[in-house]
């Protein structure tokens, strides 16, 4: 059968005989950590089925699970004649109520009567039993050992020896205990952790002030013993604090106009010999005026590092200038990227300059110039003296000088020789060989960069 299964009840048994009185012991006053007695309870009774009505259960008792039940005859669940119930799984002996009980009626008439007692009701004939309601024991002391009765029902405590019990200890077969030690020692070590974190870094930033606080500017001695240590210095906690200043991003440096890029000295070597290749400028600059068209390509020798667009816009702008060659509308210049060019204006090196020269039987490497290469197409520019410019005119005109070399080289190809100065202290003629002197036959003349200078 089931564990909660139920049988037809059995004949009640005989009731025990009256133990011998036993003599009335001392009062006992209960220790300061101790409960006083706990009240009792009524006997169970015999509910109109046959069985033990169980009370309600005593204060502390466990929640949950099946009510014990008991059933008379001796049968299984039978209530014990020496014991009643348990108490933390110490058996309680039966109280006596010190007079013989009645014999229990018969089991039909138990269940036949109409005048059964509500539920709870003592039972008429069986003794009651008084059980001590448990308390829980204070957590910082183990719990009391049990009560012995006597026979004549007193519930004194009998002191006895204290035994340190372990507060977190738990049952045999329990793992909480341990978990709960784990769990204790794990959350001490994560703590001790953290603290050593915090101390050493305030450790290192102390002395990492110390460090920045103690170090003297050079030259500079403390003569004054009493002078405070901390005199003008940061504290790493205000060094932390004060989150520095975000650098403010250096601002884009402004385009230059083309004036201000024709002015500037550039640096170039004087003896730089290039690989004698050329990149052409690509684009056409239309010519801007209506006499006789001359069209011209312009090529920068590659490896010169210098701005071939802006090159490009000087040749263009200084030929088609009213004071240049175009004066009067006697010819327009137009820049073409094609074959159809008259001629080929190149910039290029010192090197690649003497060797395109001397196909024209022209010496250039002596004072470092420029040349028309008539027997060539190309009008060649020196690279050195378009960075650098002339000691006839310094590096403050050297906007005046790129103009002057372009007119010049290309009134050679013009058909113009060279002409110098017979008036002193008058503007130098644009075929004057300005670069190499200014001072020609003993007649000093004035620097000037144009045709028609008056215009």
């Amino acid at each position: 059968m089931g564990r909660h299964s139920r049988k037809a009840p059995s004949p009640a048994p005989a009731p025990a005989p009256a133990p011998a009185p036993v003599p009335p012991q001392a009062e006992y006053e209960p220790w300061p950590y101790e409960e006083p007695p706990a009240a009792q309870w009524p006997e169970p009774t015999v509910n109109h089925q046959g069985y033990v009505a169980q009370d309600p259960p005593f204060a502390g008792a466990r929640a949950g699970g099946h009510p014990q039940q008991y059933e008379p005859g001796g049968a299984w669940g039978a209530r014990p004649d020496s014991v009643y119930g348990d108490w933390h799984g110490v058996p309680r002996p039966r109280r006596a109520t010190g007079g013989a009980a009645p014999a229990a009626p018969a089991a039909g008439a138990a269940l036949l009567d109409s005048d059964t007692p509500a539920f709870g009701t003592p039972a008429v004939g069986f003794p009651q039993v008084v059980l001590e309601q448990p308390a829980p024991a204070p957590a910082a002391f183990p719990a009391p050992e049990p009560d012995p009765f006597t026979s004549t029902g007193s519930h004194r405590r009998v002191p006895g020896p204290r035994k340190p019990v372990d507060p977190v200890e738990e049952p045999p077969g329990s793992g909480r205990g341990h978990k709960v030690r784990t769990y204790t020692g794990m959350a001490a070590a994560a703590v001790t952790t953290v603290l050593a974190v915090v101390v050493a870094g305030q450790v290192i930033a102390e002395g990492d002030g110390a460090k920045t606080g103690t170090a003297a500017a050079p030259g500079e001695g403390r003569s004054d013993p009493a002078a405070s240590r901390s005199d003008g210095r940061p504290t790493p906690d205000a060094a932390v604090a004060a989150p520095a200043a975000p650098s403010a991003a250096p601002a884009p440096a402004p385009e230059l106009t083309y004036e201000q890029q024709m002015a500037q000295q550039l640096p170039m070597d004087a003896k730089l010999a290039g690989p004698g290749t050329f990149d052409t400028v690509p684009g056409v600059a239309k010519a801007p005026g209506k006499g006789r068209l001359v069209r011209y390509r312009v090529d920068i020798e590659q490896g010169l590092g210098l701005d071939p667009q802006l090159f490009a816009e000087a040749v263009q702008r200084t030929l088609n200038d009213p004071r240049s060659w175009a004066h009067g509308g006697a010819m327009t210049f137009e820049r073409v990227p094609g074959g159809e060019a008259d001629f080929v204006i190149t910039l290029a090196s010192p090197g690649t300059t003497g060797v395109w020269c001397a196909k024209s039987d022209l010496d250039t490497t002596v004072e470092n110039v420029s040349c028309d290469s008539a027997s060539t197409s190309r009008v060649m520019i020196n690279a050195f003296r378009w960075a650098q410019g002339s000691t006839t005119y310094g590096p403050d005109q050297m906007f005046a000088y790129r103009q002057m070399l372009i007119n010049h080289e290309v009134g050679h190809r013009l058909g113009h020789g060279h002409v110098n100065c017979q008036t002193p202290g008058s503007l130098a003629p644009i075929m004057q060989q300005q670069t190499k002197s200014l001072d020609i036959g003993g007649i000093q003349c004035k620097a000037n960069p144009w045709v028609f200078p008056g215009s």
